[in-house]
């Protein structure tokens, strides 16, 4: 949506986290004098009953559409921050999702553009709110744009380039339906013309089916073998390696040389919490995964690192998700030890016919002090949860910060008890 198209509307943003603010500052500066609303669920249980008085709504991502269909009427308009962004930008967007892998291949296109003298910005799910670029934003500026499912379900336009990853089941709460949830994916190919480009995975089935509503000009890559001349910190991982391939593509599609594109991914730094090695104590490897909500990412983590994880920490709030897969991956493993979060830990034992010694760990600190009583020296201790981190920690960061904390702790002490 345009802004020129908000001047004679009433106009309600519906959620006031970080996105909203940016949104009321952003508007502002159009409209000083304007009455804006505001309704966020911190007002209490009847903010949605305020939808009702306006002509459009500028819905926050955390928001489900199928929340607040009960209160819409015929002639109002839901809009998102993202959607402003795209009907304003002057400059080039190169936008980026999958289930897994978003932030981390956004990151790496964002480091091979600059690597050769691009003015890119990192935007969106990983970045900064967009709409307070937009002021100093110049046609020759590229935006590479991490984009949600979330980000994704109210767009009603494509980027020139779309990063299409991978599609699992996930968000099922917030879009009911694993093809309400693949269908707020597809808009990033969706809306394409001919000019634009599509870099998709044709790996994946879902992927590819998507690719064929774009009208682009398709540039599929596969995860198969590649030639990289670094290890990042120790290891090649599956997830990192399956950014570069869409890396090297933007980049030759802006005509960097090869040789900057190369060293650009060779001087990337996986991100925190993202299969991040925190480091060896007492004989043993920690890999914090904590970002790992989804099986599909577990059973990625333990492919990336092979036969020497003895020990996983796993488990979380339960969404619904299927663990079989998983289930079977941990049995074809070298894994002697699960510990196991409630409340997917007791799915994930299910899933296993004949599962590996198991421990139920009440918090991270007693999980972390179990893995040191239980892997050998010269193994692998690995936290990939393959579920959510609602049910016990603020989010996968603070999961992910707790482990690293506890692996710390324990790391530094003589003598770790059998006993809590």
């Amino acid at each position: 949506m345009r802004v020129q198209d908000l001047k004679d509307k009433k106009i309600l943003i519906l959620g006031f986290g970080r996105e909203g603010k940016d949104t009321l500052l952003f508007l502002r500066k159009y409209f000083s004098k304007k009455k804006i609303g505001i309704a966020d669920q911190k007002q209490g249980s009847g903010y949605l009953k305020k939808i009702k008085d306006y002509d459009v709504i500028i819905k926050s991502p955390g928001v489900p559409n199928w929340k607040i269909a009960p209160f819409l009427k015929k002639k109002q308009v839901v809009t998102s921050q993202t959607d402003i962004f795209f009907s304003e930008c002057p400059g080039t967007i190169i936008g980026v999702t999958g289930t897994k892998g978003k932030s981390t291949t956004a990151s790496m296109i964002y480091g091979v553009l600059r690597s050769g003298g691009v003015r890119a910005h990192l935007l969106g799910n990983i970045g900064e709110p967009v709409l307070s670029h937009l002021a100093k934003a110049k046609p020759e500026d590229v935006f590479v744009y991490e984009l949600s499912s979330f980000q994704l379900e109210n767009l009603r336009k494509s980027p020139h380039i779309a990063v299409l990853l991978n599609v699992y089941p996930e968000h099922l709460d917030h879009h009911q339906s694993h093809a309400k949830y693949a269908w707020a994916k597809a808009r990033i190919a969706m809306y394409q013309t001919p000019t634009d480009f599509l870099i998709y995975n044709q790996d994946s089935k879902v992927v590819s089916t998507i690719a064929k509503l774009s009208k682009a000009q398709k540039l599929p890559f596969k995860l198969g073998p590649t030639k990289l001349s670094t290890t990042w910190s120790g290891q090649v991982s599956r997830p990192v390696l399956a950014s570069v391939k869409p890396a090297r593509i933007v980049g030759e599609l802006f005509g960097i040389p090869k040789q900057k594109i190369e060293r650009a991914i060779k001087n990337f730094k996986p991100l925190e919490h993202r299969l991040e090695k925190v480091g060896e104590w007492k004989g043993i490897t920690f890999y914090n995964d904590s970002l790992a909500t989804i099986p599909e990412a577990t059973v990625a983590a333990l492919d990336a690192l092979g036969t020497n994880v003895s020990t996983l920490i796993a488990g979380g709030y339960d969404r619904g998700l299927d663990m079989k897969k998983l289930g079977e991956r941990i049995k074809k493993s070298n894994i002697k030890t699960l510990i196991l979060f409630p409340t997917t830990g007791t799915k994930i034992l299910q899933s296993i016919k004949r599962p590996p010694q198991s421990f139920f760990a009440k918090d991270m600190k007693e999980a972390v002090r179990l893995a040191y009583l239980h892997t050998p020296k010269k193994k692998i201790c690995l936290l990939s949860p393959a579920a959510s981190s609602f049910n016990m920690f603020k989010d996968y960061k603070d999961r992910g910060e707790q482990f690293k904390k506890w692996v710390a702790y324990y790391g530094k002490r003589k003598k770790i008890s059998f006993q809590a």
